[in-house]
């Protein structure tokens, strides 16, 4: 069978893509394709179930417009299809003087990016989180959490129903674009289609290589690691709690995230995975360990940022110093109420200049679309940006 559109990579944002289609033209013939048994397995399934709100990014951006129409689209999605969801609110706090100032550009950036947000006193906030420590804080009422597996689950279904297929194990091995159509050979069989959208995240960058594309930034892989509270000290948080990140990297720091099914989750930091699958700290991959330490962007990288890497290593491999992190937003905590939660890996496109791209990275080359980074908050973002994929087509 030829496709009108070839689907790789059976994540949210392939997923949504593929559904957007049907959307628009239920009579197109459409297929994802994933290399795993089963879908959502990897950045999708592993992140904190934020609904995010758009305030920490800049104003213009992909992550600002898609993320602000992403998450109306998102929630409005959840009410149709019975899929639960909370609006629960979330406080970045500064628990220092020296953090104002970056706590206002913060939210000014809320505020020209349409965010509900408002600056609120130490006294606000302990009626919002009463365990929290902070001398100022910024409340995000429309802030929320989901299951995005769960929604990766429902689009699939409903994929299927409108005569989409859906094809598991199915990892590309390779693109060939002719001047009508393009093949696709994989684990699961030949494919031939109209055109291709790679939504491949972690192997994006080598997704496009195969199509002879040469991406302007290179994946580089950062585990996340989690802890949980036990079930004696949820109580401690009682929604989300983030600390004033630092806007010159995409990374948001540890917080806290109330999750939908029950439990609260601490983290992530953010360290080099030595493996692009590398959930576990020892997991090694040599092939993605040299590709990530031998590529010019990452080491200009390493050597601007060396010192916030080290702290980030330190943090990775101390449990005091992760539960210090963790006691800076709320002191209450003890060592006896985390336990090790599942990590996750963020698919981070660095230039070759050495620096992280900050924003959504969505090329057309040909007959393929790549979408070359799509890191948080893309999972909110999901629904939008299939929409502005499918308009470049």
């Amino acid at each position: 069978m030829r496709y009108d559109a070839i689907v790789l990579g059976g994540g949210i944002v392939g997923l949504a893509t593929a559904y957007e289609i049907l959307q628009r033209d239920p009579d197109r013939r459409v297929i994802v394709c994933e290399k795993e048994v089963a879908l959502a397995t990897h950045q999708t399934g592993r992140n904190s179930g934020v609904l995010h709100s758009g305030i920490y990014y800049k104003p213009g951006s992909l992550k600002a417009t898609n993320c602000r129409a992403g998450k109306a689209l998102m929630e409005q999605f959840c009410r149709e299809q019975s899929i639960p969801y909370d609006i629960c609110g979330k406080v970045i706090v500064a628990v220092e003087p020296a953090e104002l100032p970056q706590l206002q550009k913060i939210y000014q950036r809320g505020q020209a990016n349409g965010v509900r947000c408002e600056r609120i006193s130490r006294e606000r906030l302990l009626e919002l989180e009463p365990y929290c420590a902070g001398i100022e804080a910024i409340h995000v009422p429309d802030a929320g959490i989901v299951d995005y597996r769960q929604v990766s689950e429902k689009l699939a279904d409903l994929i299927r129903q409108r005569g989409g297929e859906i094809r598991l194990n199915a990892k590309v091995l390779s693109i060939i674009e002719h001047e009508s159509e393009i093949a696709i050979e994989t684990t699961a069989g030949s494919l031939i289609g109209e055109i291709a959208i790679n939504c491949c995240g972690l192997y994006s960058d080598r997704v496009a290589q195969l199509s002879g594309a040469r991406p302007e930034a290179q994946i580089v892989p950062f585990r996340g690691e989690y802890f949980e509270l036990s079930s004696e000290s949820e109580r401690l948080c009682r929604n989300l709690i983030y600390p004033v990140p630092d806007l010159s990297f995409p990374f948001l720091g540890v917080h806290f995230t109330r999750m939908i099914h029950g439990g609260v989750e601490c983290g992530p930091n953010a360290v080099l995975a030595l493996a692009r699958e590398g959930y576990g700290k020892f997991d090694v991959n040599l092939r993605d360990l040299w590709e990530s330490i031998s590529y010019g962007g990452f080491r200009k990288l390493a050597g601007r940022h060396w010192k916030a890497g080290l702290q980030e290593l330190y943090r990775s491999c101390s449990r005091t110093a992760f539960l210090r992190s963790l006691q800076r937003l709320v002191p209450e905590i003890q060592a006896s109420d985390i336990s090790t939660a599942p990590a996750g890996i963020r698919a981070q496109a660095i230039a070759p200049s050495g620096d992280l791209v900050d924003d959504f990275l969505i090329q057309r080359a040909g007959r393929m679309v790549n979408v070359l980074n799509a890191p948080s908050p893309a999972a909110t973002s999901a629904l939008q940006i299939a929409k502005t994929i499918v308009d470049t087509l």
